[in-house]
Order: structure tokens, then C-alpha cells, then sequence
């Protein structure tokens, strides 16, 4: 195990300490961070989304923010705009928020399609352009977007086009009632301002380091094989079973390939082990692909979700 790894390990255990009950979010988090990539996670309020990023922020040497999606909000309010300076009758741009290492756009299918588009070309690109001039956001840049899933009144459904741009899309619920527990102390230690515990900040170098490390990471050829395999079954099921043929009208593209490659790389480095193993993938195929893949209407009328397709290929797909 390299320091980087030890180093990582540390952090994910300072993080569940602070953030009980939901270690799933925190690995994916991690992982999105380690594959520079952008997470999509969708839960109801109150679940410490919020706080996650801030604890990680808080942990490494970058600057965080926090947008609080809209219907009135435009795109400027994210990327910035040009300001005139009437002293010397001249115009300068003022960043926006979209300018930090960390973001958390917090319920972003509230703003309209306009934001949206602003926020996930940025990811894409990782750059802003406004007028004629382009600038380039930070080397350290990841995205945590949520969505509330008990309100849809008001708000604008993200395009599947917009979704493929999340390398992940994790699905969060509610703690048990040990965590519940353990929340009520932690929460009361915050308010009679008790000492909590701190981490050494970790750098945006070591970051960069560890990101490298992580494609190092070997993997069988086999296992690459069956990634490639899964991701040609979501786009034609028919070899494994002609009745998904109904179910699905698209498949996963190229980018879910490359990003169900990386997320098991980053998954096994994050874990210790010295290449990737078949539960490195398999442990995120959901996360990964259910925002991929479009189901028929036949499906949505009988209820299918795109994770229950998911499961129907993971028992035909065979693992090496």
C-alpha cells in the first residue's frame, strides 16, 4: 500500500466519523474525486449532502461553495459575467462560483434548462466562455449536483444527454437507527461547541499524485473485456435475452465504458488492493450506468426502473 493510499484510507475514516450513516456516498464521493469526475446524487433532504462536501473541503486544500439552484437563477449567476468599470470605462470579468475546486449545486433540477446547460458544459469542457474570451476553471474541479426526489413540482428534468455528463448517480436514504443515534451525539457535541476532531489538509499536488496512481492501477484483460461486454448487452440485450430488446430503447455510450473502468481502478486503489477485482466493478455497475441507459415507454408504464434491468444483466453477463 502506497502513503497516498494510507493517506486516502484515513480520510474516508475521518469523513464517516463526521458523516454517520451514509458510507456509500462518501466512498462515491472519493472515487469521483480520485477519477475526475462529477457526482449526481439524488436524496431526500436532511441526509448531510450538504455537509459531505463541506467535510471533504475541509480535509483537502481547495476551495468550496455551495449554489442553491432556482427557477429565477441565470446563467451568469454561476459562470460570472463581464462588469464595466466606469473609471477607466472598461470591462472586467468577475468570476462566478463555478470557479472553485469543490461545488455543491444543490437541487439543481430546479433552475432552468438555460443554468443547467452553463453548469454541465463546464463540466464537460472545463472551461467558461463568456463573450469572446475563455477561461479555464481549476485543475482540482468536481461537481456534487443533488436532486430532491419528493418534490417534482417545479422543476426541470435533467436531459439524458446533460445526465451522461455525471460520471456517477447515486441513490442515498435515510440512516439507521445506530446512526441515528450517533447523529444526535455528534450534532450535540457541535452545539456546546465541543473540540471535534481535525484533519491534516491534503494537497491539490497529492491529489494529482494519487489520480495518477489510481490509472496505474493493473487490471486483467478479462476484466476489461467483460466491461466492454456488459456495456455492448445494455445497447443489444437480444443474445442474452429478446425480451430486454422491449425494455431498452438505448444503451450506455463510450463514456460509460470509460468511466465504469475508472471508477474500478479508483474503487480498488481506494481499497488497497494491488489490481482491480470483479467486485471493484460490479460494486458500481448501478452507480454507473443507471443514468445511461434509456428505457422504453413499455417499461416506464410497467414500473421497470433502469436498476432492475441492470440486475437482469449482471445474471446473464458472465464474469471471468
Amino acid at each position: 500500500m502506497t502513503p497516498n493510499q494510507e493517506l486516502f484510507q484515513n480520510l474516508r475514516t475521518y469523513i464517516n466519523n463526521q458523516i454517520i450513516g451514509q458510507p456509500a456516498l462518501i466512498d462515491r464521493l472519493l472515487i469521483a474525486l480520485l477519477s475526475d469526475g462529477h457526482l449526481l446524487v439524488e436524496g431526500a433532504p436532511g441526509l448531510a449532502k450538504t455537509k459531505v462536501v463541506k467535510t471533504l473541503s475541509n480535509a483537502i486544500d481547495a476551495q468550496a461553495h455551495r449554489i442553491q439552484f432556482t427557477p429565477d437563477l441565470l446563467p451568469a449567476d454561476i459562470t460570472g459575467s463581464d462588469v464595466f468599470k466606469p473609471e477607466t470605462a472598461t470591462f472586467y470579468f468577475q468570476k462566478g462560483p463555478i470557479f472553485h475546486n469543490l461545488l455543491l449545486a444543490d437541487e439543481i433540477n430546479r433552475a432552468p434548462a438555460k443554468v443547467q446547460s452553463a453548469l454541465l458544459e463546464a463540466m464537460g469542457e472545463r472551461q467558461v466562455t463568456v463573450g469572446n474570451s475563455t477561461y479555464q476553471l481549476p485543475l482540482l474541479f468536481t461537481v456534487m449536483a443533488t436532486q430532491n426526489p419528493i418534490e417534482n413540482e417545479g422543476t426541470y428534468r435533467l436531459p439524458e444527454a446533460q445526465l451522461d455528463r455525471f460520471l456517477m448517480y447515486v441513490l442515498i436514504s435515510h440512516p439507521g437507527i445506530e446512526a441515528e443515534r450517533e447523529i444526535l451525539k455528534i450534532v450535540q457535541k457541535e452545539e456546546k461547541k465541543e473540540p471535534l476532531p481535525t484533519f491534516p489538509k491534503i494537497s491539490e499536488k497529492t491529489i494529482m499524485a494519487a489520480r495518477q496512481e489510481v490509472l496505474n492501477i493493473p487490471m486483467a484483460p478479462e476484466l476489461e473485456e467483460y466491461i466492454i461486454q456488459f456495456i455492448m448487452a445494455t445497447r443489444d440485450p437480444s443474445p442474452y435475452d429478446p425480451n430486454l430488446t422491449k425494455v431498452l430503447r438505448f444503451g450506455a455510450s463510450p463514456r460509460g465504458t470509460i468511466a465504469l473502468d475508472v471508477c474500478a481502478r479508483a474503487n480498488a486503489w481506494l481499497n488497497g488492493h494491488e489490481c482491480v477485482m470483479s467486485t471493484d466493478i460490479t460494486s458500481l455497475i448501478h452507480e454507473v450506468l443507471r443514468h445511461r441507459i434509456i428505457l422504453s415507454y413499455e417499461a416506464k408504464s410497467e414500473h421497470i426502473t433502469p436498476d432492475m434491468v441492470l440486475d437482469k444483466l449482471m445474471e446473464y453477463v458472465p464474469l471471468p
